[in-house]
């Protein structure tokens, strides 16, 4: 099995909204991949909390697939790509591990 941890801090503003609100919009756009994209076997999408430090990053995503050719397909699916294209514009930086559990 493989996990892919993924992270991004948000830019502290873009597309008229803060941080905070870009990530919750995010959110809801994460939890709907777990229906979409059949290679996906379990997904937990995290917020930080407002009382951790500001350094921290905002928004991630933990993912578990059956191995890593599942992995690979989750990253060309169209609904991960769709994914993909609204978080990019709105994110400073992107951290990402996988690794064999």
């Amino acid at each position: 099995m493989i996990r892919h941890i993924v992270m991004f801090k948000m830019k502290p503003e873009s597309h008229g909204k803060t941080a905070l609100e870009n990530a919750l919009e995010a959110k809801e756009r994460a939890e709907k991949l777990i229906d979409l994209v059949p290679t996906l076997d379990k997904l937990e999408v995290c917020i930080n909390t407002e009382k951790a430090s500001p350094d921290n990053y905002e928004f991630a995503l933990v993912c578990d697939f059956a191995d890593i050719d599942a992995l690979n397909a989750y990253q060309v699916h169209p609904e991960h790509v769709a994914f993909g294209q609204f978080i990019n514009p709105r994110r400073d930086l992107r951290a990402c591990i996988d690794y064999e559990i």
